[in-house]
């Protein structure tokens, strides 16, 4: 992370706090008799932190992600007008746009995180953040609900378009409401764990990078016109369940207890990936 965003963190958490220069007060070291270093100050609960790391993260995702936000749009509605040859109605359909929404979400929870970790631990950023009182937890939970907030906009132009594409109705387009954040929180637990893992910021591009693409095979195209182990990699991916969670809200009659079990993968993979990504983060701070 940038110098600007620690220092945001470090501003939110303690805006009080006087600093050595700032007082002008001489290093206990260097005191006669006070040989005994300061005791240090406690660290900093997990909620405030974690609402300080979110905001730190959403002001500068403002500047620098809005234009990968509208490419992730773009990318998608390309996808839906290409489909859209090919693809005239029924189930195919609601894969297409469902599958087209969810991608926005992969773009970037999974491929723009996975990237911004591995470059935050190539460029010594993660040191920074390992200075400060916050929880590694709230550091990791942080990232990665500023950017999954970032990816609601494109997913929701994206699933109106499609709908207006192929004529499927919007009264379940509130689904997403639901779909975005746990589908998010899935993506980008495995987003910030391959960044943090990575041995190599090269490689952690790399991994984001084939995460996005198996997203947008497995979940664009309809899962009727694919053979039997390649269904069997489809239930693997979280963003599937996503997917089909939005794709059954199009029907005339949703299968509503199908929809809560596919957001309830999603979470469920969602906590198991932000743990792991929190322990891959308390891993790479250390070593």
């Amino acid at each position: 992370m940038s110098d600007r965003s620690t220092g945001a963190v470090r501003a939110a958490l303690a805006p009080d706090a006087p600093t050595a220069s700032a007082t002008g007060a001489a290093p206990a070291a260097d005191t006669p008799g006070c040989a005994q270093p300061a005791p240090l100050a406690p660290g900093a609960r997990f909620f405030p932190s974690l609402a300080a790391v979110y905001r730190a993260q959403l002001s500068r995702a403002r500047v620098a992600r809005i234009p990968l936000l509208f490419v992730a749009t773009f990318q998608s509605v390309g996808i839906m007008i290409l489909m859209r040859g090919v693809v005239d109605g029924g189930s195919e359909a609601r894969a297409v746009v469902a599958g087209s929404s969810v991608l926005v979400v992969a773009f970037v929870a999974l491929n723009l995180l996975a990237q911004y970790f591995g470059q935050l631990r190539a460029g010594g950023g993660l040191d920074h953040y390992a200075t400060l009182p916050v929880p590694p937890a709230s550091v990791v939970l942080g990232a990665a609900a500023a950017y999954a907030s970032f990816t609601l906009p494109g997913t929701l132009v994206t699933a109106v378009f499609g709908c207006l594409l192929f004529g499927l109705p919007m009264s379940g387009l509130w689904i997403l409401a639901a779909v975005v954040p746990l589908a998010g929180a899935a993506l980008a637990g495995l987003g910030a764990a391959l960044g943090l893992l990575a041995p190599r910021q090269e490689l952690a591009t790399l991994a984001g990078q084939l995460g996005m693409s198996a997203a947008l095979l497995l979940g664009v195209l309809p899962p009727e016109r694919m053979p039997a182990v390649i269904v069997w990699a489809r239930d693997l991916l979280p963003s599937t369940y996503g997917v089909e969670a939005f794709a059954r809200t199009f029907e005339a009659s949703p299968d509503w207890a199908a929809v809560l079990f596919d957001l309830g993968v999603c979470a469920a993979v969602g906590v198991l990936s932000l743990t792991v990504a929190t322990w891959a983060y308390r891993r790479a701070a250390v070593r």
